[in-house]
Protein backbone atom coordinates (compact mmCIF):
# COMPACT_ATOMS: atom_id res chain seq x y z
CA UNK A 1 0.00 0.00 0.00
CA UNK A 2 1.20 3.65 -0.77
CA UNK A 3 2.31 5.17 2.24
CA UNK A 4 1.01 9.16 2.07
CA UNK A 5 3.09 11.49 4.58
CA UNK A 6 1.18 13.37 7.24
CA UNK A 7 1.40 16.94 9.17
CA UNK A 8 -0.86 17.66 11.85
CA UNK A 9 -0.84 21.13 12.68
CA UNK A 10 -1.87 21.24 16.75
CA UNK A 11 -2.10 18.55 18.97
CA UNK A 12 -5.27 19.00 20.86
CA UNK A 13 -8.16 16.52 21.54
CA UNK A 14 -8.96 16.27 17.47
CA UNK A 15 -5.84 15.75 16.53
CA UNK A 16 -5.56 12.63 18.84
CA UNK A 17 -6.22 13.46 22.42
CA UNK A 18 -9.83 12.13 22.37
CA UNK A 19 -8.10 8.71 21.01
CA UNK A 20 -6.07 8.97 24.52
CA UNK A 21 -7.28 5.87 26.83
CA UNK A 22 -8.83 3.75 24.05
CA UNK A 23 -7.55 0.82 23.21
CA UNK A 24 -5.90 0.53 19.64
CA UNK A 25 -8.71 -1.70 18.30
CA UNK A 26 -11.85 1.01 18.90
CA UNK A 27 -12.96 2.91 16.64
CA UNK A 28 -10.76 5.87 15.88
CA UNK A 29 -12.43 9.32 16.98
CA UNK A 30 -9.38 11.70 15.80
CA UNK A 31 -7.33 12.69 12.92
CA UNK A 32 -4.48 10.60 14.29
CA UNK A 33 -6.01 7.72 14.91
CA UNK A 34 -7.78 7.56 11.84
CA UNK A 35 -4.45 7.69 9.63
CA UNK A 36 -3.07 5.23 11.91
CA UNK A 37 -5.88 2.67 11.93
CA UNK A 38 -6.03 3.10 8.03
CA UNK A 39 -2.56 1.68 7.79
CA UNK A 40 -2.06 3.86 4.47
CA UNK A 41 -0.51 7.23 5.94
CA UNK A 42 2.83 7.65 8.14
CA UNK A 43 2.19 10.56 10.99
CA UNK A 44 5.84 11.89 9.59
CA UNK A 45 5.69 15.09 11.91
CA UNK A 46 3.66 17.46 14.09
CA UNK A 47 3.44 21.43 15.40
CA UNK A 48 2.44 22.74 18.55
CA UNK A 49 4.02 25.61 20.50
CA UNK A 50 3.61 24.19 23.51
CA UNK A 51 6.64 21.92 24.26
CA UNK A 52 5.18 19.89 26.83
CA UNK A 53 2.02 19.24 24.70
CA UNK A 54 3.89 18.50 21.69
CA UNK A 55 6.30 15.88 23.22
CA UNK A 56 3.26 13.97 24.54
CA UNK A 57 1.88 13.80 21.81
CA UNK A 58 4.78 12.55 19.25
CA UNK A 59 4.95 9.61 22.07
CA UNK A 60 2.00 8.16 22.33
CA UNK A 61 1.61 8.17 18.02
CA UNK A 62 5.04 7.49 17.58
CA UNK A 63 5.67 10.93 15.56
CA UNK A 64 9.83 10.89 14.57
CA UNK A 65 9.54 15.36 14.36
CA UNK A 66 8.00 17.82 15.68
CA UNK A 67 8.13 21.41 15.80
CA UNK A 68 6.79 24.70 17.41
CA UNK A 69 5.80 26.33 14.11
CA UNK A 70 6.28 26.38 10.27
CA UNK A 71 9.10 28.82 10.50
CA UNK A 72 11.06 25.92 12.18
CA UNK A 73 9.31 23.47 9.42
CA UNK A 74 10.00 24.86 5.88
CA UNK A 75 13.33 25.16 5.39
CA UNK A 76 13.88 21.20 6.81
CA UNK A 77 11.30 19.02 5.55
CA UNK A 78 9.83 18.00 1.76
CA UNK A 79 6.38 18.19 0.60
CA UNK A 80 3.79 16.35 3.14
CA UNK A 81 1.01 14.32 0.89
CA UNK A 82 -1.52 15.41 3.24
CA UNK A 83 -1.44 18.33 5.84
CA UNK A 84 -4.38 18.04 8.88
CA UNK A 85 -5.32 21.04 10.25
CA UNK A 86 -5.93 20.56 14.21
CA UNK A 87 -5.06 23.89 15.47
CA UNK A 88 -7.83 26.84 17.21
CA UNK A 89 -10.15 28.13 14.60
CA UNK A 90 -8.92 31.76 15.26
CA UNK A 91 -5.45 29.54 13.70
CA UNK A 92 -7.02 28.06 10.31
CA UNK A 93 -6.28 31.14 8.14
CA UNK A 94 -2.86 31.69 8.79
CA UNK A 95 -2.16 27.50 9.50
CA UNK A 96 -4.19 26.74 5.89
CA UNK A 97 -1.81 29.55 3.79
CA UNK A 98 1.37 28.31 5.88
CA UNK A 99 0.41 24.72 4.91
CA UNK A 100 -0.08 25.50 1.32
CA UNK A 101 3.55 26.86 1.09
CA UNK A 102 4.67 22.72 1.74
CA UNK A 103 3.08 22.10 -1.33
CA UNK A 104 0.95 18.94 -0.63
CA UNK A 105 -1.49 17.26 -2.32
CA UNK A 106 -4.47 17.76 0.45
CA UNK A 107 -5.20 19.80 3.29
CA UNK A 108 -7.72 18.19 5.95
CA UNK A 109 -9.28 21.31 8.17
CA UNK A 110 -11.40 20.94 11.05
CA UNK A 111 -14.73 23.38 10.94
CA UNK A 112 -14.97 26.45 10.57
CA UNK A 113 -12.83 26.93 7.63
CA UNK A 114 -12.31 30.39 9.69
CA UNK A 115 -14.32 32.35 11.77
CA UNK A 116 -14.52 34.79 8.97
CA UNK A 117 -16.90 33.80 6.00
CA UNK A 118 -14.34 36.46 3.84
CA UNK A 119 -11.26 34.54 4.92
CA UNK A 120 -12.47 31.10 4.89
CA UNK A 121 -13.78 32.18 0.67
CA UNK A 122 -10.21 33.64 0.15
CA UNK A 123 -8.39 29.96 1.54
CA UNK A 124 -10.81 28.03 -0.50
CA UNK A 125 -9.98 30.12 -3.96
CA UNK A 126 -6.14 30.02 -2.76
CA UNK A 127 -6.35 25.89 -2.32
CA UNK A 128 -7.77 25.63 -5.89
CA UNK A 129 -5.00 27.75 -7.54
CA UNK A 130 -2.75 26.14 -5.97
CA UNK A 131 -4.33 22.68 -7.00
CA UNK A 132 -4.49 21.16 -3.81
CA UNK A 133 -7.63 19.54 -2.11
CA UNK A 134 -9.12 21.00 0.64
CA UNK A 135 -11.05 18.52 2.80
CA UNK A 136 -12.87 19.99 5.53
CA UNK A 137 -14.40 17.94 8.81
CA UNK A 138 -18.12 18.06 8.31
CA UNK A 139 -17.86 14.54 9.30
CA UNK A 140 -21.43 13.41 9.02
CA UNK A 141 -20.79 13.49 5.36
CA UNK A 142 -18.62 10.12 6.06
CA UNK A 143 -20.98 8.91 8.51
CA UNK A 144 -22.69 5.74 7.01
CA UNK A 145 -26.26 6.07 8.68
CA UNK A 146 -26.50 9.34 6.94
CA UNK A 147 -25.32 8.17 3.78
CA UNK A 148 -27.76 6.08 3.83
CA UNK A 149 -30.60 8.28 4.28
CA UNK A 150 -29.54 10.51 1.93
CA UNK A 151 -29.85 8.16 -0.73
CA UNK A 152 -33.12 6.54 0.80
CA UNK A 153 -35.12 10.01 0.50
CA UNK A 154 -33.26 10.62 -2.60
CA UNK A 155 -34.81 6.97 -4.24
CA UNK A 156 -38.36 8.22 -2.69
CA UNK A 157 -38.59 5.26 0.05
CA UNK A 158 -39.82 7.61 2.60
CA UNK A 159 -41.85 9.34 0.89
CA UNK A 160 -41.87 13.01 0.93
CA UNK A 161 -40.52 15.27 3.56
CA UNK A 162 -42.90 16.92 4.92
CA UNK A 163 -40.59 19.14 8.20
CA UNK A 164 -37.32 18.62 9.78
CA UNK A 165 -36.36 19.75 12.85
CA UNK A 166 -32.32 20.12 13.98
CA UNK A 167 -31.58 21.45 17.93
CA UNK A 168 -27.54 21.58 18.75
CA UNK A 169 -25.96 24.19 21.27
CA UNK A 170 -22.30 25.57 21.76
CA UNK A 171 -22.18 28.18 18.94
CA UNK A 172 -23.91 28.36 15.42
CA UNK A 173 -20.57 28.68 14.11
CA UNK A 174 -19.13 26.18 15.84
CA UNK A 175 -21.68 23.18 15.79
CA UNK A 176 -24.05 24.93 14.06
CA UNK A 177 -22.67 24.43 10.97
CA UNK A 178 -22.24 20.79 11.66
CA UNK A 179 -26.27 20.99 11.30
CA UNK A 180 -26.18 23.38 8.68
CA UNK A 181 -24.34 21.25 6.54
CA UNK A 182 -26.12 18.01 7.28
CA UNK A 183 -29.32 19.53 6.37
CA UNK A 184 -28.09 20.86 3.05
CA UNK A 185 -26.37 17.37 2.27
CA UNK A 186 -30.24 15.79 2.84
CA UNK A 187 -32.45 18.48 2.07
CA UNK A 188 -30.48 20.48 -0.86
CA UNK A 189 -29.85 24.37 -0.72
CA UNK A 190 -31.74 26.04 2.51
CA UNK A 191 -32.93 29.99 2.39
CA UNK A 192 -33.20 31.69 5.67
CA UNK A 193 -36.70 32.66 6.32
CA UNK A 194 -36.70 34.38 10.32
CA UNK A 195 -33.99 34.67 12.91
CA UNK A 196 -34.53 34.30 16.52
CA UNK A 197 -32.79 36.03 20.15
CA UNK A 198 -29.07 34.71 20.30
CA UNK A 199 -28.37 32.47 23.27
CA UNK A 200 -24.69 33.36 24.86
CA UNK A 201 -23.68 29.30 25.92
CA UNK A 202 -20.54 29.37 24.71
CA UNK A 203 -18.93 31.76 23.01
CA UNK A 204 -19.70 35.45 23.23
CA UNK A 205 -18.45 36.56 19.40
CA UNK A 206 -20.26 32.83 18.66
CA UNK A 207 -23.75 32.69 20.20
CA UNK A 208 -26.20 29.71 19.54
CA UNK A 209 -28.81 30.83 17.34
CA UNK A 210 -32.31 29.87 16.20
CA UNK A 211 -33.87 29.95 12.45
CA UNK A 212 -36.71 29.01 10.45
CA UNK A 213 -35.64 27.99 6.88
CA UNK A 214 -37.19 26.92 3.55
CA UNK A 215 -35.48 23.95 1.19
CA UNK A 216 -36.21 25.20 -2.84
CA UNK A 217 -38.71 22.56 -2.34
CA UNK A 218 -40.64 24.12 0.37
CA UNK A 219 -39.69 21.74 3.04
CA UNK A 220 -39.60 23.59 6.46
CA UNK A 221 -36.60 23.72 8.57
CA UNK A 222 -36.73 24.61 12.17
CA UNK A 223 -33.37 25.23 13.79
CA UNK A 224 -33.65 24.95 17.54
CA UNK A 225 -31.22 25.57 20.44
CA UNK A 226 -30.78 24.62 23.85
CA UNK A 227 -27.82 26.09 25.85
CA UNK A 228 -24.46 24.13 26.40
CA UNK A 229 -24.14 24.52 30.02
CA UNK A 230 -26.78 21.94 30.15
CA UNK A 231 -25.36 18.81 28.03
CA UNK A 232 -24.30 19.20 24.52
CA UNK A 233 -26.69 18.54 22.47
CA UNK A 234 -26.96 17.88 17.99
CA UNK A 235 -30.14 15.78 17.07
CA UNK A 236 -32.56 15.71 14.10
CA UNK A 237 -35.64 14.89 13.83
CA UNK A 238 -37.35 14.40 10.31
CA UNK A 239 -41.17 13.69 9.17
CA UNK A 240 -41.88 11.98 6.06
CA UNK A 241 -44.63 10.93 4.36
CA UNK A 242 -44.09 7.28 5.50
CA UNK A 243 -42.72 8.08 9.10
CA UNK A 244 -40.59 9.59 11.17
CA UNK A 245 -36.70 10.05 11.51
CA UNK A 246 -34.59 10.70 14.51
CA UNK A 247 -30.81 11.22 14.49
CA UNK A 248 -30.27 11.25 18.95
CA UNK A 249 -26.82 11.80 20.32
CA UNK A 250 -25.45 13.32 17.43
CA UNK A 251 -25.85 9.84 15.45
CA UNK A 252 -24.54 7.55 18.01
CA UNK A 253 -28.36 6.04 18.10
CA UNK A 254 -31.84 6.28 15.24
CA UNK A 255 -35.59 5.75 15.89
CA UNK A 256 -37.45 5.30 13.16
CA UNK A 257 -40.99 4.83 13.64
CA UNK A 258 -42.73 4.18 10.45
CA UNK A 259 -46.59 4.36 10.16
CA UNK A 260 -49.40 2.03 10.18
CA UNK A 261 -52.98 1.12 10.92
CA UNK A 262 -53.95 2.52 14.91
CA UNK A 263 -54.94 -0.23 16.83
CA UNK A 264 -57.41 2.18 19.06
CA UNK A 265 -59.16 4.24 16.37
CA UNK A 266 -60.39 2.59 13.28
CA UNK A 267 -59.63 4.06 9.79
CA UNK A 268 -56.88 5.95 11.55
CA UNK A 269 -52.93 5.95 10.90
CA UNK A 270 -50.73 6.47 13.62
CA UNK A 271 -46.64 6.36 14.20
CA UNK A 272 -45.86 3.04 15.07
CA UNK A 273 -43.45 2.60 18.55
CA UNK A 274 -40.72 1.41 16.16
CA UNK A 275 -37.32 1.29 17.85
CA UNK A 276 -33.64 2.57 18.51
CA UNK A 277 -30.51 1.21 16.49
CA UNK A 278 -27.17 1.83 17.56
CA UNK A 279 -25.65 4.35 14.89
CA UNK A 280 -22.22 4.63 13.26
CA UNK A 281 -21.57 8.00 13.91
CA UNK A 282 -17.96 6.60 15.54
CA UNK A 283 -16.84 5.31 12.22
CA UNK A 284 -17.02 8.86 10.32
CA UNK A 285 -13.14 9.41 10.90
CA UNK A 286 -12.63 5.88 9.61
CA UNK A 287 -14.26 7.23 6.16
CA UNK A 288 -12.62 10.33 6.29
CA UNK A 289 -9.73 8.88 6.14
CA UNK A 290 -10.63 6.26 3.31
CA UNK A 291 -11.95 8.76 1.22
CA UNK A 292 -9.02 11.09 0.96
CA UNK A 293 -6.71 8.17 0.77
CA UNK A 294 -8.94 6.84 -2.47
CA UNK A 295 -8.99 10.78 -4.13
CA UNK A 296 -5.26 11.04 -3.68
CA UNK A 297 -4.81 7.40 -5.15
CA UNK A 298 -7.52 6.24 -6.93
CA UNK A 299 -9.37 9.82 -7.86
CA UNK A 300 -12.53 9.31 -5.56
CA UNK A 301 -14.61 12.07 -4.66
CA UNK A 302 -14.22 13.91 -1.95
CA UNK A 303 -17.52 14.02 0.84
CA UNK A 304 -17.27 17.18 1.95
CA UNK A 305 -14.91 19.82 0.65
CA UNK A 306 -13.85 23.82 1.09
CA UNK A 307 -16.97 24.34 -1.43
CA UNK A 308 -20.07 22.65 0.43
CA UNK A 309 -18.24 24.05 3.95
CA UNK A 310 -18.48 27.60 2.30
CA UNK A 311 -22.46 26.79 1.69
CA UNK A 312 -22.52 25.87 5.35
CA UNK A 313 -20.67 28.76 6.58
CA UNK A 314 -22.90 31.52 4.22
CA UNK A 315 -26.01 29.95 5.62
CA UNK A 316 -24.57 30.31 9.32
CA UNK A 317 -22.95 33.65 8.38
CA UNK A 318 -26.54 35.01 7.12
CA UNK A 319 -28.42 33.78 10.72
CA UNK A 320 -25.61 35.17 12.72
CA UNK A 321 -25.69 39.25 10.57
CA UNK A 322 -29.58 38.58 10.93
CA UNK A 323 -30.14 37.13 14.37
CA UNK A 324 -32.13 38.85 16.29
CA UNK A 325 -34.10 41.09 13.96
CA UNK A 326 -36.70 38.58 12.75
CA UNK A 327 -35.75 38.62 8.63
CA UNK A 328 -38.01 37.06 6.31
CA UNK A 329 -37.06 36.50 2.43
CA UNK A 330 -35.17 34.24 0.45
Amino acid sequence: MELLTVLLVGCGNIAGGFDSGHALSSLPRTHAGAYTAHGGYKLAACIEPDEGKRLAFMELWRIPMGYSGFVDIVSRIPAFDVVSICSPTHSHYNDTLSALKLAPQLIFCEKPVCTSIELAEELVRRCKSARVHLAVNHNRRWDPDVVRLRDELASGLWGGVRSASGCYNKGVLNNGSHMVDLLQYLLGPLALLHTGTPVHDYNCEDPSIPAMLESASGVPVSLNCGHAADYSLFELELVTERGLLTMEDGGLCWRVRTAGSSPQFSGYRTLQPGNTVDGHYLHTMTGAAANIYATLTSGQKLASTGDTALEAQRLCDAISRNAGKGFSGH
